[in-house]
């Protein structure tokens, strides 16, 4: 029995990328953009970073937000995949991430702070130590000194959290991912998936709840997100899922008009005016220009509800996703726009 176990155990290990971890439910409309947060200090040498991702709770047909957060790798030498949407047979289904001496396929998701879709940049294993990117990781080098510079190319920049299907990435893993993706690998750690349990079990990180903006993005540590969490709620009734799993996001928008209003940025001061000036004239334009958007995409939709009174599932959910990616595109172009934001010069030092 004992070697039965072991050889069990070795081929969980040996179970390829392609295979492990993916969840059987699939759901019809893809999860929300990614949010833009801040990634916090690392709490200590030998943490890696595992960033935050959208996962799903079929029990209330909801995506929910599993924070970013630090995590020890089970053993030295490993590297964290994250988890991936992807779209395949009407739906999309989460591969889930795993440890590996390689960083292997990952959708294409540009999860940041080192992962922008391919490999990992914030960091790497150097004779059993591991050595941080300053440049992508955010560390404390009076009390952690092996860090070394190097900039990492940033490629995709949007936040589109899932790959294929509709507005979803297409990218596809190459001959080096695909050689990762039948390396051993080793499941989330138990305080990975404590902390997942514990997002989800929190009621404001649900998508329908937060529409997209989490409050708690990241964590240092895992076992943090329990300390941040919020009271329970009692949870509002769910619409049940459809045959396979397949459900709509539970009271997320459905047409323009359910979206809360655009966000007018606060106003720039940079001390340099004509700069601060043209940046507030280009946000006044995005925003005129998304308002318009928003504004065609409910016209279309209400003149579709004219022809169809009695509007079937499958409308609605189609709405719902047309919503769902204009939302998205509006965001990401709203990030694409703040990376141009005039910043303050610093003052030179009297002599």
């Amino acid at each position: 029995m004992r070697t039965i176990r072991i050889l069990m155990a070795f081929l969980i290990l040996a179970i390829p990328a392609a295979l492990f971890g993916q969840i059987g439910i699939r759901v019809t409309i893809g999860p929300p953009a990614l949010p833009v947060y801040e990634q916090p200090i690392c709490p200590g040498d030998g943490y890696l970073w595992t960033p935050g991702y959208w996962a799903y709770d079929d029990s209330v047909s909801d995506y929910y937000w599993v924070p970013g957060a630090w995590v020890q790798p089970p053993e030295a030498g490993l590297l964290w995949t994250p988890g991936y949407w992807g779209w395949g047979e009407g739906g999309y289904s989460f591969n889930e991430g795993y440890w590996g001496e390689t960083v292997g396929y990952y959708g294409g998701v540009s999860y940041g702070f080192g992962y922008y879709g391919e490999g990992y940049g914030g960091g790497r294993w150097d004779h059993g130590h591991f050595f941080y990117n300053r440049s992508e990781s955010h560390v404390d080098e009076t009390v952690i000194h092996n860090v070394y510079d190097e900039r990492v190319e940033h490629g995709n920049e949007n936040r589109v959290s899932y790959n294929g299907g509709k507005g979803g990435l297409e990218a596809r893993p190459t001959q080096q991912q695909e050689a990762a993706g039948r390396e051993r690998h080793i499941a989330p750690v138990a305080a990975q998936t404590e902390h997942a349990q514990t997002a989800r079990a929190n009621p404001e990180l649900r998508a329908s709840v937060n529409h997209g903006n989490p409050a708690i993005t990241a964590t240092s540590r895992p076992g943090e997100l329990a300390e941040h969490a919020a009271p329970a709620k009692q949870p509002a009734e769910a619409p049940r899922a459809g045959a396979r799993g397949d459900a709509n996001v539970a009271h997320a928008p459905v047409h323009p008009s359910d979206l809360p209003p655009i966000a007018r940025p606060a106003p720039v001061n940079s001390g340099n005016p004509s700069a601060d000036k043209r940046y507030e004239q280009q946000q006044d334009k995005l925003i005129a220009k998304q308002t318009q958007e928003r504004q065609n995409l409910q016209q279309r939709q209400e003149a579709e509800h004219q022809q169809k009174p009695n509007a079937p599932p499958e409308l609605e959910q189609k709405h719902q996703q047309q919503t769902q990616q204009l939302s998205q595109k509006h965001a990401a172009q709203q990030q694409k726009l703040q990376t141009r934001q005039p910043q303050a010069k610093p003052q030179s030092r009297p002599k």
